[in-house]
C-alpha cells in the first residue's frame, strides 16, 4: 500500500448527499477478478450517457477539474451496500482524498484499508470548502483558461490547507493514521508478525502447506 503522509491536489466538488456504492462503480462491474482497472468504471451510470458518450453535465467530465485527486462531497457518502470495489474504483481513477461530513461506515473503512484517506468534517466547514471550490477556481479573467483549486493535506499534522489561507485540523484513529503513513494494509501488518507466527506454529507442529517440511 502507497504510504500516505501529504497530498496536495485538484479538488472535485460532488455536490449530492446519500452518494451510495452502488453509484460508484455499479454492480455489473463486480464480476471483475482483478483490483485494478476498476477507474474506467467510476460512477459510471451518472457519467456516460447511454450511447457510451460523456456526460458533460457530471462533474468527472468537466475540463475544470481533470486530473482531480481530492473528491469533495456531502452526508453519508459511499453507503449503501459493502462493496470494497468502491475505493478500488476512486483509487484506480486517481483519488487519493474523500473529504464529508459523514461517511458510510464499511465504506470509511474500506479506504483506510486501500491506502486512501477519508476525512469527516464538520457541515460548516465542508460547506465552505464548496465556496471555495467556486471562489478560486472560477474562469481566469474572464478566458477560457480554468483555475484549478488545490488543497494540500498533511497527515502528519492532521491539517488542511489551500493557497488562500484557509488552515483546518481533522481527527484520524492513531492507529489508522499509522498505518496509512507507513503504507501497512491488513497483510503487511500479519507479515510484521511472520517471526512470531512461524515460532508458534513450530512450536505446535503445525506445518504450512507448500513450506515444504
Amino acid at each position: 500500500m502507497q504510504p500516505f503522509k501529504q497530498h496536495t491536489g485538484v479538488v472535485l466538488p460532488m455536490d449530492r448527499p446519500d452518494v451510495d456504492t452502488d453509484q460508484i462503480i455499479p454492480k455489473q462491474f463486480l464480476k471483475r477478478i482483478e483490483r485494478t482497472g476498476f477507474g474506467r468504471f467510476l460512477f459510471f451510470d451518472w457519467r456516460f450517457r447511454d450511447d457510451g458518450s460523456d456526460n458533460p453535465d457530471f462533474e468527472l467530465n468537466c475540463p475544470r477539474y481533470a486530473g482531480a485527486t481530492i473528491l469533495l462531497a456531502r452526508r453519508n457518502f459511499g453507503c449503501g451496500s459493502s462493496r470494497e470495489h468502491a475505493p478500488w474504483a476512486l483509487g484506480d481513477y486517481g483519488f487519493r482524498v474523500v473529504i464529508a461530513p459523514s461517511f458510510g461506515d464499511i465504506f470509511y473503512n474500506n479506504c483506510l484499508k486501500n491506502g486512501m484517506l477519508p476525512i469527516r468534517l464538520d457541515g460548516a466547514a465542508v460547506d465552505d470548502l464548496f465556496r471555495r471550490v467556486t471562489a478560486h477556481g472560477a474562469t481566469a479573467h474572464g478566458t477560457a483558461t480554468h483555475e484549478q483549486y488545490r488543497l494540500t493535506i498533511d497527515l502528519e499534522q492532521l491539517t488542511i490547507a489551500d493557497e488562500h489561507s484557509l488552515s483546518l485540523s481533522f481527527q484520524l484513529d492513531p492507529f489508522r493514521r499509522q498505518c496509512l503513513l507507513e503504507g501497512l494494509d491488513d497483510i503487511a501488518l500479519t507479515l510484521e508478525r511472520e517471526e512470531k507466527i512461524a515460532a508458534y506454529e513450530k512450536a505446535r507442529g503445525i506445518e504450512v502447506q507448500g513450506s515444504g517440511t
